[in-house]
């Protein structure tokens, strides 16, 4: 068989993932250009150049793994969020671009110029806390998680981009953080029912289900961290949550059921209501 060109692989590749994928071309892109240690552009730079045989089969087998399934990010072990090219394992939730609205409800709360301490509880990868720590340098952020393995991968990530002011903390939510109190609790929870069916579909097959999976309505660790925060906020602190785009009601009725004051949800950049908002107002006696 005649060599492939670049041009030529990245056509036939497209075709065979064009049934499965919306993003079939752009999953190529990614996927030839990590094999060939080459950017996206580079790949039209130098299409016409012939592939050796040892290149179109690891290409091949990249295709493959992302034909049966498997998530592009999991495949190159990299995902882009905040504008960081961040590392991610099987371990980890792959960061989504709505938790990018996340951080910036966040930053428009911490102020630039004052040492807040914030906790990002269930880090993961640890997107959140180090996009916030990177534009908040005077923030000391705790990221906490139970998965030493998460852990690991989020400080590989804050090393890589010589982030200094996180701390790591292996933790079930707040168990490990006593005496300890923030003025900005922020997490991105598991808030996936048990029986939902996307659970058996696209990327959240290959996902760690302890990072998806909370109970039968998807609501029980929003629960405890709504109960337990109210320890670790300072007065006026804020606690801000990401959840499920049909769950708004369920968390401000959750909040204000433990008194958080000002509850609010927020839109995404898709128009879901996917982050909600309460203030800890502590009584004074």
């Amino acid at each position: 068989m005649s060599p492939l060109s670049i041009s030529q692989i990245l056509t036939s590749s497209s075709q065979r993932l064009i049934h499965s994928y919306d993003t079939s071309r752009l999953d190529v892109e990614v996927l030839v250009a990590h094999a060939l240690n080459l950017t996206r552009t580079q790949l039209y730079l130098y299409s016409d150049r012939l592939l050796t045989p040892e290149e179109t089969l690891t290409i091949n087998a990249l295709i493959t793994r992302r034909y049966e399934g498997e998530p592009v990010a999991y495949i190159v072990g990299i995902k882009e969020f905040w504008s960081l090219d961040l590392k991610v394992t099987s371990g980890t939730l792959i960061p989504r671009p709505e938790t990018e609205h996340l951080v910036e409800l966040a930053l428009g709360i911490i102020p630039g110029d004052v040492h807040w301490q914030v906790a990002d509880m269930g880090t993961g990868s640890g997107a959140i806390a180090i996009a916030i720590a990177k534009e908040r340098p005077k923030s000391q952020v705790v990221a906490v998680d139970e998965s030493m393995a998460a852990l690991g991968v989020a400080k590989e990530n804050a090393d890589e981009f010589n982030i200094n002011n996180i701390r790591f903390t292996q933790s079930h939510w707040f168990n490990s953080l006593a005496g300890e109190v923030f003025d900005l609790i922020i997490s991105n929870p598991p808030y996936i029912g048990t029986e939902d069916t996307h659970l058996k579909q696209g990327d959240l097959v290959f996902e760690p289900s302890s990072a998806l999976v909370s109970g039968k309505d998807g609501l029980d660790d929003i629960r405890q961290i709504a109960l337990d925060a109210k320890k670790h906020l300072v007065d006026g602190g804020a606690l801000l949550l990401e959840h499920g785009w049909d769950q708004a009601g369920a968390v401000q009725d959750i909040l204000i059921e433990h008194l958080y004051a000002n509850v609010q949800t927020h839109k995404d950049l898709s128009g879901n209501e996917r982050i909600t908002m309460g203030l800890f107002k502590r009584k004074v006696t």
